[in-house]
């Protein structure tokens, strides 16, 4: 700068000092506008903006460096989202953390109609986090760069992303694989170097998440959502069996948990086992929005600095879930022991095997009701011809009822005797019927829980999977609804039908006899908010089973009935009493004679 420039600079600045002084006018105070007060959250983060806004780069990586250390690096970065999605699931990701953000089933729509989203970053929360000379690291708070590849083997193409953390000291990759087909994503874990940072042996998990309500009514999805877990003992358990909240510590090692609500699960699978498991749910009072809130937190063991998990995030169907893992198919209710296997070995198939030829679920229906009944004639034919024996012997029974009508244990004992010589068994009606009774209770669970029904249409119903609203009441009737549904009334109907069809063909009398007709009105009203495609299940079945007995009925004689009769009542007449008929009699006489004692 030359003289002439600084005595330039000079003058300027004594300008404006004079002027300063002597001619500007006071600032004026602006209004002291009202603000709410911070939590202490707010100034933390507030802080740390402003620090962040005003500090010096060498100072914000100086502060880093002490509270990561060698992975400070791994802490700057930008967030940004990046997508797996194959023919049944869109999985979005971010960057920071490599978290899953969202999921979405291609397949299916909310009860609204909307995309169904199993979870998005509002309902659901999962974090990984690892031991270290810094105390606990969580995975959130790393950046990863992301790379997509897709790998092609044995014609089924798999979407591949890699996500990478790198610093000098070392990385850590994160890795999700997606194949075309499947509902299942695998995550892999490694970490490279970074020798002595790490302290754990141990990936911590904690997932929360508020089970998104997906159907239109949310008391029967608050029924059938539950927290699922299976031991390392291959025993399957559960929580949220009621709206109570629920905790346990589980001692033993996990090979699975799941978020199952009625149609959907999302679920964790170890490569291993999952050790130190904390599970809890609870049932939200006034959010409508949300079915369940589920918890669960456990560490993931390591070996070598890696760590592998899979993913499920898809419909309960039952064959699906078999291919995921053992025990993970139970997520789906098939029902008690008894019963179970009809759905697991008959029901499932036969569904999957008409659904390649039909895509009207309620005509699916109705070929199933046909098949099974087909394959249960022979025992409905036997039903049958019991209750005509029972019915041409009544002359012989009433006759004993006049004679020892006052002596109930004599009446029982000389009836013995007469079905021995007449060789007829006052059960050979009903057997038939007993064994035909894991068919319809196998119905009762497998309805509820099939997702194939779920917003399928037939006649008025718009949705089999749920009730069919035929009328709506103005008012609450108690245990039965606000609601009439045709199903179920027609189903009662045909019930009803069917018990004073089969009361004529026995000799049954009394309360046992007008018990037949209060069990279908007491089924009405249980099975009126209980789906549709249930309902219709026992209506056809009720029809198609008054037609075998009607078809049955032209061809069966009762004269033929009467002459094999008494044709075992001339070859038993000499007949000697069995050891059971023997000691039935016995057992009879001991509790007549302690009664009248």
């Amino acid at each position: 700068m030359d003289k002439n420039q600084a005595t330039g600079l000079i003058l300027f600045a004594a300008v404006i000092l004079v002027y300063s002084l002597f001619f500007a006018s006071s600032p004026e105070i602006p209004a002291v506008e009202e603000t709410l007060p911070q939590t202490e959250a707010q100034v933390s983060e507030n802080v740390q903006e402003s620090l962040a806004e005003t500090l010096p780069d060498s100072l914000i990586d100086a502060q880093r460096t002490s509270r990561y250390g060698v992975i400070a690096p791994l802490t700057a970065g930008v967030e940004e989202d990046v997508v797996l999605e194959n023919d049944k699931i869109i999985v979005t990701l971010s960057t920071k953390g490599a978290a899953i953000k969202k999921v979405i089933l291609k397949e299916y729509k909310s009860w609204d109609q909307q995309p169904l989203a199993l979870l998005d970053e509002q309902s659901s929360i999962m974090n990984f986090s690892l031991e270290s000379t810094k105390g606990n690291v969580n995975m959130s708070e790393l950046y990863f760069s992301p790379k997509l590849t897709e790998v092609a083997s044995e014609g089924v193409n798999t979407q591949v992303l890699t996500l990478t953390a790198s610093a000098e000291s070392g990385q850590i990759v994160q890795t999700f694989s997606l194949e075309d087909g499947s509902y299942v994503v695998k995550k892999g874990l490694a970490i490279d170097r970074f020798q002595g940072f790490f302290t754990g042996d141990a990936l911590n998990f904690t997932w929360d998440d508020q089970i998104k309500a997906q159907e239109k009514d949310l008391n029967e999805s608050r029924r059938q959502t539950q927290l699922n877990y299976y031991l390392a003992s291959e025993s399957y358990e559960n929580l949220g069996a009621g709206n109570d909240p629920e905790e346990e510590q589980i001692a033993e090692p996990v090979k699975w948990v799941g978020f199952s609500q009625r149609f959907f699960t999302a679920g964790i699978i170890a490569d291993s086992l999952f050790q130190n498991v904390s599970l809890a749910q609870t049932t939200p009072a006034n959010d409508s929005s949300v079915v369940r809130s589920m918890t669960a937190a456990f560490a993931i063991p390591m070996e070598n600095g890696k760590a592998d998990v899979s993913f499920y995030f898809g419909p309960d169907k039952y064959k699906t879930l078999k291919t995921v893992t053992d025990g993970f198919e139970k997520n789906v209710d098939m029902g008690y022991f008894f019963v179970s296997w009809v759905n697991k070995y008959i029901v499932v198939h036969l569904f999957s095997f008409l659904e390649k030829y039909f895509s009207n679920y309620g005509v699916i229906i109705i070929l199933i009701v046909l098949m099974i009944k087909l394959a249960l004639s022979p025992l409905t034919y036997k039903s049958y011809i019991g209750m005509a024996k029972m019915r041409v012997i009544k002359p012989e029974i009433d006759e004993l009822k006049e004679k020892y009508g006052d002596d109930a244990t004599k009446m029982q004992q000389e009836q013995m005797k007469l079905f021995s010589q007449l060789g007829v068994s006052p059960i050979s009606g009903c057997l038939p019927l007993l064994l035909q009774m894991p068919f319809l209770f196998a119905m009762f669970f497998f309805f509820p829980n099939a997702v194939e029904l779920r917003q399928e249409s037939f006649l008025w119903a718009n949705d089999l999977s749920t009730y069919d609203e035929f009328i709506k009441l103005p008012f609450t009737i108690p245990f039965y609804g606000s609601h009439v549904s045709l199903f179920t009334l027609l189903m009662t109907v045909s019930q009803i039908g069917i018990t004073h069809f089969n009361n004529q063909m026995t000799t049954v009398t009394g309360p046992m006899k007008n018990l037949g007709y209060i069990m279908p009105v007491m089924f009405m009203f249980i099975l009126n908010s209980y789906p549709a495609g249930l309902s219709f299940y026992y209506l056809v079945s009720n029809v198609v089973t008054f037609g075998q007995q009607s078809l049955i009925k032209l061809f069966v004689d009762d004269s033929k009935i009467r002459a094999k009769v008494d044709e075992s009542k001339v070859k038993n007449v000499n007949k000697k009493k069995s050891k059971f008929q023997q000691k039935l009699e016995d057992a009879m006489k001991a509790a007549d004679t302690n009664r009248k004692k």
